[in-house]
């Protein structure tokens, strides 16, 4: 899927609906992950899983960026950036949250959105993976990788306490 076909563009507070809905589909996903017997990721009462309780803060918070990527135009995914350290350093940017549908997924979608999102926020970044997510853990260094703009890429481990799992960090310029 070449670039030009993904954008990836600031989420308006009218689209927090479209970013609440999305996140469903997110936390469904990421429910797959959780070891037998948690009691994260349950459905409520009405068969939904519970809201993102940072969502409101990303129109609040001008250290907190909300994307939507689109293919086409229509939605495909969403980003969601912060200033959050997973190990006590100071990035000017963390990927919280990264999304992308199952239709759209080996496609090319999440690597050109990655490049997008690098380009248009320079500076130091930090991308933590959650240790039992082995598809991110694959995806995420070649991806940024991928991206023109990066150096000084490093993986780190989580200290088992605060973080399990991998955290790369470099540079976008």
């Amino acid at each position: 899927m070449a670039d030009r076909e993904v954008t990836v563009q600031l989420a308006t507070l009218a689209e927090r609906p479209l970013l609440e809905g999305l996140l469903q589909f997110y936390f469904y996903d990421f429910s797959e992950l959780e070891p037998e017997g948690s009691a994260d990721m349950a459905f409520d009462a009405d068969g939904r899983f519970g809201p993102y309780v940072y969502l409101p803060d990303y129109w609040a918070d001008a250290g907190r960026v909300p994307l939507v990527i689109r293919v086409g135009g229509e939605a495909a995914g969403f980003a969601l950036i912060n200033r959050h350290s997973h190990f006590g350093g100071a990035p000017d940017w963390n990927m919280a949250e990264f999304f992308v549908a199952r239709k759209h997924r080996r496609r090319g979608v999440a690597r050109a959105a990655v490049r997008q999102i690098l380009a248009a926020y320079p500076g130091r970044w930090e991308v933590a993976v959650v240790e039992r997510n082995a598809a991110a853990k694959l995806f995420w260094p070649r991806a940024i990788a991928e991206a023109p703009n990066v150096s000084e890429l490093t993986r780190h481990e989580g200290d088992g306490e605060a973080w399990r799992g991998p955290i790369w960090t470099f540079v976008a310029g």
